[in-house]
């Protein structure tokens, strides 16, 4: 099977260059693109038939890429991304040189996807060639930064023409690489750039999804709950309602983000979603039973862990002690808690603590605003504020 002879598609290339049109060009330089899937494109020397249709700079990409898809071919993504490299290292270079025009940052954005793409294939055959985890992804951001710091640096605030409306497009793919090789502080100036910029509010809406997804996973792993609901929020009901697999995988992260704020998630919504592993865990953090907790903890811990949220699941614990000492202080209807009572509840629902251990837990959650009060370790005892002792979780 073809998808049309090379020479034809080298002179759509070369016309497409020449008029400036980098949708066309993206997409004939692009490894997703239909041209990819075919044999004759699959050429281990392209120079000469390359140098006979295009003049460069145009013809070293087009080198770049057809060395590239025959390396993919022969299922050697270590080749494939040190040509993905070059071509995406030269492209840079074109980029610079295009002092007054911005017309080439759809093909920026498929090489450099492209680039992070390969770059995760390489990883998997890096055995016996690389021992260092994340070192063609972390090459690979470097690259992309070539670009970026051409985008960011354009001063021209004419919105048509700059370079800086490619920012958040590079932005996402670096954010991509950074959370795959736990390298979340990276992150920091990429978002400090993007929230100044003055084209913050044009960028398309599914690159401000990606965007914000993002920037509410780092918040969330910063224990900034407040901003990552924020901002994984605007990500989920933005989200378009056919995109059932990204609002899922948005709804993974804004769970235990909005049950550690207080808000209960509406089981349905939890069901649609095929998230219902929070289903029990919220049940059982809004009892109180830590023992249900620890078995669901168990239950789901692969679940939690491939996701990279078990950490963050964990911290819902000094919830369910909050929950369970409320408990036994509308049971014991006093404001001073004997620390015993309260131990006497934790070793009932399977937790091996003592006097020590419990009172630990009670300062962390004074400390925290979710309980009104403080110790008495004279007479062994938590006395707890007249006036609304439980604050909702909601406010603290």
């Amino acid at each position: 099977m073809t998808f049309m002879n090379v020479a034809n598609y080298l002179q759509i290339i070369d016309r497409s260059w020449r008029s400036c049109n980098g949708q066309t060009v993206s997409m004939f330089v692009s490894i997703r693109h239909d041209h990819a899937k075919y044999r004759n494109y699959y050429i281990e020397n392209p120079e000469n038939m390359v140098e006979k249709f295009l003049p460069a700079p145009v013809d070293e990409l087009v080198i770049y890429h057809l060395k590239c898809l025959y390396a993919i071919s022969m299922d050697d993504f270590l080749s494939a991304y040190q040509f993905q490299t070059g071509l995406v290292q030269a492209f840079t270079k074109i980029l610079q040189a295009q002092k007054e025009e911005n017309w080439s940052l759809p093909i920026m954005n498929v090489v450099c996807s492209d680039l992070r793409f390969i770059a995760q294939q390489a990883e998997k055959q890096r055995v016996g060639v690389s021992e260092k985890p994340g070192e063609f992804l972390e090459k690979a951001a470097d690259s992309l930064m070539g670009c970026f710091r051409i985008c960011a640096g354009d001063t021209r605030t004419d919105n048509r023409d700059t370079k800086r409306k490619g920012m958040l497009a590079l932005v996402n793919q670096l954010f991509k690489v950074y959370f795959r090789i736990n390298k979340l502080h990276l992150c920091k100036p990429l978002i400090r750039a993007i929230e100044s910029s003055p084209f913050k509010d044009t960028f398309s809406l599914s690159q401000q999804i990606t965007y914000r997804y993002f920037v509410g996973r780092k918040a969330m792993f910063d224990s900034d709950y407040k901003a990552a609901d924020k901002y994984l929020s605007y990500a989920f009901e933005n989200c378009h309602k056919v995109s059932q697999k990204n609002k899922r995988l948005i709804l993974i992260y804004l769970v235990p983000v909005k049950i550690l704020l207080g808000y209960i998630p509406n089981r349905k919504v939890l069901e649609k979603y095929n998230v219902l592993e929070f289903w029990d865990l919220v049940q059982a953090v809004c009892q109180g039973n830590l023992k249900w907790f620890d078995e669901i903890m168990e239950k789901h811990e692969s679940f939690f862990i491939a996701c990279g949220i078990y950490l963050i699941v964990d911290k819902l614990k000094i919830i369910a002690y909050r929950n369970l000492f409320k408990k036994v202080y509308l049971i014991l209807s006093t404001h001073q808690i004997p620390v015993e009572s309260l131990q006497t509840a934790l070793e009932f629902l399977g937790q091996d603590v003592d006097l020590d251990e419990t009172q630990c837990i009670v300062a962390n959650l004074i400390n925290e605003g979710k309980i009104k009060g403080y110790i008495s370790h004279q007479h062994r005892k938590v006395v707890v504020s007249k006036q609304n002792p439980f604050p909702p979780l909601t406010s603290t």
